[in-house]
C-alpha cells in the first residue's frame, strides 16, 4: 500500500489493482476547520486529473476536492456524505471519499510522497 499527495491537499492510496482511494489531507481538513457537508461526485463519471470532483464544506469555508488522478469513479464514501465530520475525525482512514478506476496508474508516481508533502505544507 502507498499513499502519495497532491499539492491541492489530496492524497491517494494505491494497493496492487484495487480501485485508488482518494481523500483530503490532515492538513486540509486543519485548515478548514468542522467539516459539514460534502458533495461527492456520481459513479460512473469520469475526470481528467485536476478537474473538481467534489466539494466539501465546513463552517469557515467551501473547498473544491480536484482529482489527483485521470480516472473514472467506482464508488464514493456514503458513510462520510452521513457523516461529513468523519474528514475532520478520520480524513486518511474513515473518512475517505471516492474511489478511482485510473486511466493512466503512471500519473500517481508524479504525486508528492509524504516528505515532499510536508516540505510542501512547510513552506506555504
Amino acid at each position: 500500500m502507498a499513499i502519495k499527495y497532491t499539492k491541492d491537499h489530496e492524497w491517494v492510496q494505491t494497493e496492487g489493482d484495487a480501485p485508488v482511494v482518494v481523500g483530503i489531507t490532515v492538513h486540509a481538513q486543519d485548515a478548514l476547520g468542522d467539516v459539514v457537508f460534502v458533495d461527492l461526485p456520481e459513479v460512473g463519471k469520469t475526470f481528467a486529473q485536476g478537474e473538481v470532483a467534489g466539494v466539501v464544506e465546513s463552517v469557515k469555508a467551501a473547498a473544491d476536492v480536484f482529482m489527483p488522478i485521470s480516472g473514472e469513479i467506482v464508488e464514493v464514501n456514503e458513510a462520510l456524505r452521513a457523516d461529513p465530520s468523519l474528514a475532520n475525525s478520520a480524513p486518511q482512514d474513515a473518512g475517505w471519499f471516492f474511489k478511482v478506476k485510473p486511466d493512466d496508474a503512471t500519473q500517481i508516481d508524479a504525486l508528492l510522497d509524504a516528505t515532499d508533502y510536508e516540505k510542501f505544507t512547510a513552506e506555504s
